[in-house]
């Protein structure tokens, strides 16, 4: 994790043994998934006054790279959350199964947008931006960066070439990856 865990207690002492108990979960998560950047977790009984037979909740912010999951364990009637220790564990679950949720559905992305390069045409060139758009077969206008052009071939490109690409999604939407010009017959062209 990039920014350790951090774990709070409400209306509930501090205890290190629960606080060592959530710890060890937590590294379990970042086996399974290491890019999680942060996570806090926040332990609290459902009422304030009870000595005996309070119910756990158990809140937990995780931080990956695009999305916040977050997992509130509500024990509701469910008085196996009389013991924070089952709380905790279900919180986890709970998170795990989010966690792999996110990663089946960005991988299933990932290989979606990176299958095979695609074919477009140069439609729009911006030189002095360092940037272009390029039109997609499907007539959507992806754009594309200078370090996206393989072979250091920014300068070689013109409004009207064929190139092939990947897609990619980026922090404004689809983008074009990869982008390299191809010849008249469908070869590459070597712009090095």
């Amino acid at each position: 994790m990039q920014i350790p865990i951090q774990v709070s207690f409400r209306h509930l002492e501090h205890s290190p043994f629960i606080t060592s108990a959530i710890r060890k979960r937590a590294r379990k998560l970042e086996k399974f998934f290491p890019r999680i950047t942060s996570m806090r977790v926040m332990v609290e009984p459902s009422h304030q006054k009870r000595k005996q037979g309070n119910l756990y909740h158990v809140r937990i912010d995780m931080a990956v790279p695009g999305k916040e999951i977050i997992v509130k364990r509500d024990p509701g009637k469910n008085h196996a959350h009389e013991d924070i220790y089952v709380a905790i564990r279900d919180a986890f679950d709970s998170a795990r199964r989010q966690l792999e949720d996110f990663v089946r559905i960005n991988y299933q992305l990932k290989t979606k947008l990176h299958e095979r390069p695609m074919i477009g045409k140069i439609v729009r060139f911006f030189p002095n931006e360092d940037c272009g758009f390029l039109k997609t077969t499907d007539g959507r206008e992806l754009y594309f960066h200078r370090n996206s052009v393989l072979n250091k071939g920014f300068e070689r490109i013109r409004l009207g070439d064929e190139v092939r690409y990947s897609e990619e999604q980026g922090e404004q939407g689809p983008q074009a990856s990869t982008v390299d010009r191809i010849g008249k017959n469908g070869r590459h062209i070597s712009i090095s």
